[in-house]
Parts: structure tokens; sequence; C-alpha cells
């Protein structure tokens, strides 16, 4: 590949090739030349988005990362304790502002660029499959797969900033059946062969509807995952009595973790397992946690590898 300067002072990218033809009987070489200027540009264009969209992904991340510590730090702050409550409303609010703000700003600063990394690379796939060649189109399809990881992740962060922003409407909501609704809904879109559940009827308790939805669906996908590759993958759903609590948990018989990390299991970003094993953002059970404490409860699991894990949970019924 070369550039050529036109008459006009146009840049010109080519590809040159060769091949040895006989003609009028003699031994010749032909040499090919191939005009790559819209495919060269294309991919400038893509090198140029990608390394933008590495910029502004490192800056919000960190953005978004200092905002949750704080406004995470500000609601442990005020369940311990009324003290200063004026002063943390307001903080809180501030916070508040800053979460909505990044929200938007993700959304448009980060899809956009995403999108059309996405575009071009599938339009260059499509339109230059024949003259590409393998690693070139290895390259594209990887480009192709870390966009959507990356607006996966996008669309996780800014559940879990909601999270926290949403109206908060507490009702009597029974649990057993969102939990059926969500294992039909789940089993009808990704069923898992061999797939058992025993859901304990008639738990009802005082909580925001919506929120404890996201909450449980998170749970539940949680144990599908990671039950998933058994044989026999069972998932349970119930309630237990506790130094009059009540103790609601999510258990399955999937690899389990090492309760040494347990620390890490409500971390956004955090992982426990390979990505390569069980794929997913590391948000959805610190979306859990910030939707338990919102309710003012407590969230905690247990485990033992390669035997299963218990999430447990309370929440106020007072």
């Amino acid at each position: 590949m070369f550039r050529l300067i036109t008459r006009n002072n146009d840049i010109k990218w080519l590809e040159m090739g060769a091949a040895l033809i006989n003609y009028e009987r003699r031994p010749a070489t032909l040499n090919i030349v191939t005009d790559i200027t819209e495919r060269k540009r294309t991919e400038d264009e893509i090198l140029r988005l990608n390394a933008g969209l590495e910029k502004n992904v490192a800056e919000r991340t960190h953005e978004l990362r200092d905002s949750q510590l704080a406004l995470l730090n500000l609601v442990d702050d005020l369940n311990q304790g009324s003290r200063g409550l004026t002063s943390a409303y307001d903080a809180l609010n501030a916070v508040n502002k800053e979460l909505a703000s990044f929200s938007y700003s993700v959304s448009h600063d980060l899809r956009a660029p995403l999108r059309s990394i996405d575009g071009f690379s599938q339009a260059l796939l499509e339109d230059c499959w024949d003259k590409l060649d393998d690693d070139g189109k290895k390259y594209l399809e990887r480009i192709r797969q870390a966009t959507q990881r990356m607006g996966a992740l996008i669309d996780d962060m800014l559940n879990l900033a909601r999270v926290t922003q949403s109206e908060f409407h507490q009702e009597p909501v029974d649990l057993s059946k969102m939990v059926h609704a969500i294992v039909d809904a789940n089993q009808q879109s990704n069923s898992l062969n061999g797939l058992t559940f025993n859901i304990q009827e008639h738990i009802v308790i005082p909580s925001d509807r919506r929120l404890m939805h996201i909450a449980l669906t998170n749970l539940l996908d949680n144990a599908l995952k990671f039950a998933g590759k058994q044989e026999h993958p069972h998932i349970e759903f119930g309630a237990i009595v506790k130094d009059s609590r009540r103790i609601i948990f999510v258990r399955d018989n999937g690899v389990g973790f090492d309760m040494n990390y347990a620390g890490k299991l409500f971390g956004a970003f955090q992982r426990l397992h390979r990505a390569d094993e069980f794929p997913g953002t590391g948000i959805g059970l610190a979306t859990v946690q910030r939707i338990i404490n919102r309710h003012g409860g407590q969230i905690w699991a247990e485990s033992e590898v390669g035997k299963g894990a218990t999430f447990y949970f309370t929440l106020p019924e007072g």
C-alpha cells in the first residue's frame, strides 16, 4: 500500500499486486493497481473514533466511580443516624444532579461514537469482504464485539445510576408471584435444559415494586448464569425467619465462589469469575445492593466453591 498525490493535490491510496502470465508466448508480469482510498479513509476514521472513545470512556468512568462512591458514603451516613441531615440532603441532591448530568453525557457522548464504530466496521466488512485478508476480517469482528460489549456496559451503568434517582413508592408486593413471572419470561426467551425451580409462595413484603423487580431479575439471572453449566441446574426462592427477622433468599447449585473474596461481590465492575467463562459487566449485584440499601435493608451471600451460592436479603417490615 502506498500514497499518491495527484495533479490536483488529492491524496490517493493504492494497493499493488503482481502475477506471472504468458503474453504472446513469452513470460510477463501483470501489475495490478487497486484504488483503496475509500477503504483507507474508513479505517482511519474508525481508528480516530476509537481513540476518542477510549479517552471519553476513561474520563466518564472515572467520574462515575467518584460520584457513586460519594453517593454510597452519603447513603450509609444517613442510615446510621440523622446528624447533619440537612447538609447531607443538600449534598445528596448535588450528587444526584451530577449523576443525572453523567447519564445524559454517557447517552450522547459515548453512544454516538460506539454506533459509528460498529456501523463503519460492519460497512467495511460488507463492502470490502473480498479485499480483506483473514486478519483484517478478524480485527473488524473484534472491534464490533468490543463496541457491543461497551454498549451493554453503558446501559448497565445508566441503570445503576437511575436506581438512586427514581421515585420510591412502597406498597405490599407479592415477591413470589414476581419471581414466577420473571422465571417464565426468562424460560421463554432462553430456556435451560433440565432446570428445576422451587418457589415458596405468598412471600409478601412492603417494597417498591419496580425496584424489587430489577433486584430479583438480577439475582435470578445471576443464579441461572452460574447454575447453567450444571447437569441438573436447580434454583430456589424462599424465606426463613431468624431472630424475629424474615430473611429472603435466592439459592442455586452452581459453581459457587470463594468466601475470601465475598467483599468484592457487590462492588461495581468487580468479578469473581473470568468473562470468557461467565459473561457479564459486573454491575448486576452492585445494582441489587443499591436497591436493598435504598429500602433500608441488608444483603449478603454465602457460598462454597463447587457447591452453589445463596444470596440473602432483608427488608424493613415495620
